[in-house]
């Protein structure tokens, strides 16, 4: 079951989520695709600037797959000065075009 991770904090700004990407890709400015993550399962990624701040919003074909990211994302966060937990939830309904 698909799963959807809801990440917003006050130490997340559009300039520490751009040097986390530098680190979760080895290099690349920005993630143009999933083969750009670390580990496989990702089918959505979305990032960017709301009224309440820096959000990034995941969409994981199961928790395990995201767990296993989690993994290799922790430590990049707290490298860049982020903190905070992603809210995660079940998704009810998930349509891909």
């Amino acid at each position: 079951m698909p799963v959807v991770a809801v990440f917003q904090s006050p130490s997340l700004t559009r300039e520490k989520y751009e040097q986390s990407v530098l680190k979760v890709t080895g290099g690349k400015s920005r993630v143009e695709t999933p083969a750009d993550w670390p580990v496989k399962g990702l089918l959505v990624h979305v990032a960017g600037q709301g009224e309440q701040g820096f959000r990034v919003v995941d969409v994981w074909e199961s928790e395990e797959a995201f767990r296993r990211f989690g993994e290799k994302l922790v430590p990049i966060l707290q490298a860049v000065g982020v903190e905070g937990r992603p809210e995660i939830y079940p998704a009810h309904t998930f349509v891909s075009a």
